[in-house]
């Protein structure tokens, strides 16, 4: 990151200065080769924790031990940015005066421009700094501690806005548009959703059609709710495309598209008003007869779905770090509150309601930290399936944040109500992160499918070898002596004993036996509905749930486990988080479980659904006023 001792104001950063220089020299000459690890295992199986845990399996390959992968320059150049970063979003933003203007401060701008924040992990060659996802994670659960606005203002122009350039961009498009991007010279936006396509994003109706001379493709269509729609000089763009078939026919698939506000025809609405985010850019952009190049399209003709789920997913893990900063900011004021406001003669903390409180905002911190540097560290070190890894994190942490602004308004009492306080700021922008790069609801069943969908592949491989008994004898032995085990009452659970530090034994124990549990109960949904699983949203959605808490206690477990092997002094402090943690998560998936083949949960689910139809036919609640008018 390049870093001045003075910026146009005179503010010095801090101790820490070095020059740009400096740290890409070092970073080249620190970075490791990095191979990308394969996700599979030599018999096929997924390398996946969560794909694995779908199976009734415990990968451990990318969870224990807890992953590490900064070498020990990459881990100096982080430490040497950490510092400067923080002492800029303290004594530069504003945050409070981006959110009344509804815009970040020029000044503000221009000096994450002179800290390299716009291309934070673009190549060092095309103008960027090339950090690694840990390293990015480190660096963006700052700016969520201090500002969400500008945290979308930036996530949006790299997280997603010009990530598709880096993932799936020829050389050239890499070498025409990284570098003024990375430098903030030029912005970018992701341009997908529309009003007709949402979460659905093969519904979209913006259309490009390639041109009679074969050199353009003309692009014509609308985006809603863009986040630097407005301000965006680039945009990944996705459009249905006619493409052809093999009976000499069309079919209609997405594409996706760099396009340039200077190729003419596109205009963008005015910002949108907003309950949180205020000072990012949110506008429609319109695209009229657009010329774009056809050496502009990203990835091949017709992989535009595959390309905006791949960017989305990338962009999630970065998410999830943003948010674990919000909730240490938020705790910290909570927490400052209650060892100082008196009442009833002593301190607020000294009460067990506050106390719970506390401990609870800790816990979910703890676990969406443990996660958010899991994943990414996974990603440095090669892996690509991570999707319903990410998916889990996003949505833990973006509810979990959303709990912990409330209990720290709550501890707070009337001056956490306050504008002063900074915490309803807070807690405004916090809101849409449950609703964008994936409703928390989509995302649910998306953990559930995905995870399902591999299930069910390997259910059809044991009906496969059951038809051909004689040349599969091990793979049916071994099910066999599993589901035998399990009707006489003994668990097949897999055993986490070498994996975790013995005072954690019980909520390891309690963790492989929700393993367990959770493949019989995938297995048990499997073989009732088949495909028809895909409808049961209400089923589904308690799948997720227990993925969720099971995957918590995983990555909660590794953490805390190498905290104590290496003898941290918050080694016994994380031991308790852990251990709390672990066994209320417990409790949730066997209950969450339970409740996929309880009649009486069905019958709930189907009351449920005869009250929400009921309400949709009358356009309200449907029950007569108590007053009779």
């Amino acid at each position: 990151m390049k870093i001045t001792n003075e910026n146009s104001h005179g503010f010095q950063y801090g101790k820490a200065i070095v020059s740009g220089s400096q740290i890409q020299q070092r970073s080249k000459a620190s970075a490791p080769e990095t191979k990308s690890s394969p996700d599979t295992k030599p018999d096929g199986e997924s390398k996946s924790f969560a794909m694995g845990l779908f199976r009734g399996h415990i990968n451990p390959d990318q969870v224990f031990p807890y992953p590490e992968v900064l070498s020990d320059e990459q881990r100096q150049n982080l430490e040497m940015l950490v510092e400067p970063t923080e002492k800029f979003f303290q004594e530069v933003n504003d945050a409070a005066k981006n959110d009344q203007l509804e815009a970040v401060e020029e000044h503000t701008v221009q000096g994450l421009r002179e800290m390299g924040a716009f291309g934070l992990q673009v190549p060092e060659e095309l103008n960027g700094i090339g950090l690694s996802n840990t390293q990015y994670a480190r660096l963006v659960e700052i700016v969520g501690k201090y500002d969400l606005g500008v945290g979308i203002f930036l996530g949006a122009h790299q997280s997603i806005g010009f990530k598709g350039i880096l993932l799936y961009g020829t050389p050239e498009q890499k070498q025409k548009y990284l570098p003024r991007v990375a430098t903030g010279e030029q912005f970018a936006a992701f341009c997908l959703t529309e009003p007709s396509s949402g979460s659905d994003a093969s519904s979209i109706r913006t259309r490009a059609v390639l041109s009679d001379d074969g050199k353009h493709y003309i692009l014509n269509g609308s985006k809603i709710w863009i986040s630097n729609g407005g301000i965006a000089d680039v945009f990944t763009v996705f459009a249905q495309t006619p493409i052809p078939t093999e009976d000499g026919g069309t079919m209609e698939k997405v594409s996706a598209f760099i396009v340039e506000r200077s190729f003419g025809g596109v205009t963008s609405g005015p910002p949108e008003k907003k309950m949180g985010i205020k000072c990012s850019n949110t506008a429609e952009v319109y695209f009229e007869d657009v010329k774009v190049p056809v050496e502009n399209l990203l990835g091949q003709p017709g992989d535009g779905f595959k390309v905006a789920m791949n960017i989305l997913n990338n962009g999630r893990f970065g998410m999830g770090a943003a948010l674990t900063g919000t909730m240490k900011g938020l705790i910290k004021t909570a927490v400052d509150h209650a060892a100082n406001r008196k009442q009833f003669g002593q301190t607020i903390d000294k009460f067990g309601a506050i106390q719970e409180k506390l401990a609870r905002m800790a816990m979910v911190q703890y676990v969406s930290e443990s996660m958010a540097y899991m994943i990414c560290a996974n990603m440095d070190a090669g892996s690509k399936e991570f999707q319903i890894e990410a998916a889990i994190s996003k949505i833990y942490a973006s509810e979990g944040a959303w709990f912990i602004a409330d209990e720290a308004i709550q501890i707070c009492g009337g001056m956490g109500f306050m504008k002063d306080a900074g915490i309803e700021r807070v807690m405004r922008d916090l809101r849409i992160f449950r609703i964008f790069e994936g409703t928390n609801d989509i995302l649910r069943l998306f953990i559930a499918l995905t995870g399902m969908q591999n299930a069910g592949k390997q259910l059809q491989g044991l009906q496969k070898a059951l038809k051909n008994p004689s040349a599969n004898l091990g793979i049916i032995m071994e099910e066999a002596n599993k589901r035998a085990k399990r009707m006489v009452g003994f668990s097949s659970a897999p055993s986490l004993k070498e994996y975790v530090h013995p005072s954690l034994q019980g909520a390891a124990d309690k963790t492989a036996k929700s393993v367990e549990q959770f493949g019989i109960s995938i297995e048990e949904l499997l073989m009732k509905y088949g495909k028809g699983v895909v409808d049961q949203q209400f089923l589904l959605w308690r799948v997720a749930e227990a993925a969720i808490d099971i995957y918590g206690m995983v990555a909660t477990l590794s953490r805390t486990s190498r905290s104590l092997n290496e003898g941290v002094p918050s080694g016994e402090y994380e031991s308790t988080i852990c251990n709390l943690f672990c066994s209320e998560a417990s409790e949730r998936v066997e209950r969450n479980l339970r409740s996929l083949k309880s009649s009486t949960q069905r019958g709930n689910f189907q009351k449920m659904s005869l009250i929400a139809r009921e309400m949709v036919k009358s356009g309200e609640v449907c029950q007569k006023h108590p007053l009779g008018f």
